[in-house]
């Protein structure tokens, strides 16, 4: 073949393909100014759901990425591309992607779903896998959890989500629970009487009046007085040392 049959055969390819490179071009240049747009009013939509801006961000981009990809296989179909090899290799990579990350890709699931259904929030005091304490942040992937004293704990969204929660902010009080053991000499009533005192002159930190007090067990010794109050659950631990200071000063005056 010779030079001339050889630049013919480049000029005949390229008047037969030039109008789909050229469409191509022009469906790519559209596309990704309409998908601008999209994504704009998509945005706008997900910030009036007043959803976790973790979670805002990621499908804002992700729903803009699959748009993006999508244009991108409907201009490789219009410039008459192969894509047999091309989708062989994409199958194959999702294939092996798929397991090898499907403990993180099961985080992944369970934080957007923990981010869309807040079974707990940001700032919530909760109790889970063995660990109590103050979260701290919720990612896609884990969850930062710090406890009392000052213990940074990171969890798998994937054991939260599909085992049991307790969330002690959600209803914002919580109920304390303090036990006394006092002789068989000291008259209940009378024990009784002075703990409702104590509590009434402890009204600057308790949330209501739904005092309890009674017996709460029978001992070779003595017997324990159960005392259950409710106080703010953002206060809870400071409360519980104050209350008990105060109680335990009523017990050693009925002696």
């Amino acid at each position: 073949m010779n030079i001339d049959d050889f630049f013919e055969r480049i000029a005949d390819w390229f008047l037969h393909q030039a109008p789909r490179i050229l469409l191509g071009l022009l469906i790519l240049i559209f596309g990704m100014w309409l998908i601008r747009l999209v994504g704009a009013w998509i945005k706008r939509k997900i910030d009036q759901k007043e959803w976790d801006p973790t979670l805002e961000m990621f499908l804002s981009n992700l729903i803009t990425m699959g748009l993006r990809i999508l244009l991108v296989l409907l201009v490789i179909q219009v410039m008459g591309l192969q894509m047999t090899l091309f989708a062989a290799l994409v199958g194959s990579f999702g294939v092996a992607a798929g397991l090898a990350l499907s403990g993180t890709l099961q985080n992944f699931a369970s934080g957007v779903l923990i981010l869309m259904l807040k079974p707990f929030r940001v700032g919530d005091q909760v109790a889970a896998q063995g660990q109590e304490g103050e979260v701290t942040s919720i990612r896609l992937f884990y969850t930062v959890i710090r406890t009392a004293d000052y213990r940074t704990v990171i969890v798998p969204n994937s054991k939260l989500s599909n085992e049991v929660i307790v969330n002690m902010s959600q209803a914002g009080q919580r109920r304390l629970d303090v036990e006394l053991k006092v002789s068989y000499d000291i008259d209940f009533q009378h024990a009784k009487k002075r703990l409702l005192q104590a509590l009434r002159e402890s009204s600057d930190f308790l949330v209501n009046t739904d005092y309890l007090v009674g017996i709460s067990l029978f001992e070779a010794d003595g017997y324990r007085i159960a005392v259950s109050v409710w106080v703010d659950e953002q206060a809870y631990p400071e409360i519980r040392f104050a209350l008990q200071a105060r109680l335990i000063d009523v017990v050693r005056s009925l002696r």
